[in-house]
């Protein structure tokens, strides 16, 4: 047996179950029971029904925006604000998030243009966008991370002074504001994720907001909704309602949200005084932002300094039944099928780069204890200060 007790070289592992890095907050079964008896008296499960309009006002009201628009998930919805903006052309965006964002571009036939991302904070740099605007670009979509966010109004005054639409994807931003303004009010539209690693959590599902009467009417007429307003015309349509259960769910995950967020930042001030210190490990603070949801936990590991690289710290972690992951990797320049459709971004982005190669997740969320954070950051500590008799094991 080593010195150091780690499940890779045979000893029982730190938990006996997985520990994802998903949120993963869900009602209890009590109230999801009795959410769902309503729906099956009503027989109403689909195209607007009284828990789908009644979580669109309750985001409404939360979020201070005029309209929130209820989507199957995510990734709909921002092909949705895509085609109802009825942008041609280029979308300005970072490669180093998740793929669907350049996905839904595409899906609307639009081309990315690939921004790098600042060392620290890990958002789009903006000093970088006016070097990537030519006559073919129409819009810049930012991207808000880790619960922080990438300096929307920095983005809104060039986008305003280069006459350039903006809107944003908001998956991991819900809950977050800057000042007194709650993210979902920034350009001309937002698009929330309520998948369940999210920590809104409508099993799956999103939301659009937008304080534009026309686009919202655009955007209804997309997903389209029955009984709705009066529809307008469009190109085309796509089957992007959310279902009563969803919206169940994430009426009760709304009420519940003040309490998964304190939670969450528990946890995540837990991790940045447990670690702080220990070489070459770097927990990264949501930036931009006075009020942040901590929906993540991400990590930067510089081998040189810690001792393991980022890939070998995930994989003895996940020994450990602890379920970090590489986030987002590769990048999407280096994606199937961007890297071959527009090879120019390939070795363009050395921040992206960089980031993609040290980054990961640590468990935070519904299924993490304050004891269980204590146990990863022990075995961190430990796997730096073992770091060269590990390496001689693994033997890199």
């Amino acid at each position: 047996m080593t010195p150091f007790n780690f499940a890779r070289f045979g000893a029982r592992p730190l938990f006996d179950k997985p520990l994802p890095v998903g949120q993963l907050y869900f009602p209890s079964w009590e109230r999801y029971e009795a959410a769902s008896r309503g729906i099956f008296e009503r027989q109403y499960y689909n195209n607007n029904g009284p828990l789908h309009s009644e979580f669109e006002s309750r985001l409404q009201e939360f979020l201070k925006v005029k309209h929130a628009i209820c989507v199957a998930n995510a990734t709909l919805g921002l092909m949705m604000v895509a085609d109802a903006m009825q942008l041609k052309g280029k979308v300005i965006l970072p490669a180093f998030t998740f793929i669907a964002s350049a996905q839904a571009l595409s899906w609307a036939g639009l081309e990315p243009v690939f921004c790098d991302i600042d060392l620290n904070s890990h958002q789009m740099d903006i000093s970088k966008i006016e070097t990537l605007i030519d006559d073919d670009v129409c819009a810049i979509m930012g991207v808000n991370l880790w619960g922080g966010a990438c300096d929307p109004k920095a983005l809104g005054e060039i986008a305003t002074a280069r006459g350039l639409r903006l809107f944003f994807d908001s998956a991991h931003a819900f809950g977050v504001k800057i000042d007194d303004t709650s993210i979902g009010n920034f350009g001309e539209a937002e698009v929330f994720s309520f998948h369940a690693t999210k920590v809104l959590s409508a099993t799956e599902g999103g939301c659009i907001c937008t304080n534009d009467d026309q686009l919202a009417a655009r955007l209804r007429s997309i997903r389209p909704s029955y009984g709705g307003d009066a529809p307008v015309n469009v190109l085309r349509v796509a089957n992007a309602r959310m279902s009563e259960a969803q919206a169940a769910v994430g009426l009760m995950n709304l009420e519940d949200f003040p309490a998964h967020q304190k939670n969450n930042a528990a946890l995540f001030s837990l991790y940045q005084s447990e670690l702080e210190g220990i070489p070459g490990l770097h927990v990264c603070q949501p930036s931009g932002v006075s009020f942040s949801n901590f929906q993540y936990a991400p990590s930067v590991i510089d081998e040189a300094a810690f001792g393991l690289s980022r890939d070998n710290l995930v994989a003895l972690l996940q020994s450990e039944n602890v379920i970090s992951r590489r986030y987002f990797y590769p990048g999407i320049h280096r994606g199937i099928p961007y890297a071959q459709e527009f090879p120019q971004y390939v070795d363009a982005l050395p921040n992206t780069d960089a980031v993609c190669a040290s980054c990961m997740q640590l468990p935070i969320g519904a299924l993490v204890e304050k004891e269980g954070v204590r146990q990863i950051c022990d075995f961190l500590r430990r796997a730096h200060e073992h770091a060269p008799a590990i390496q001689k094991m693994l033997g890199v």
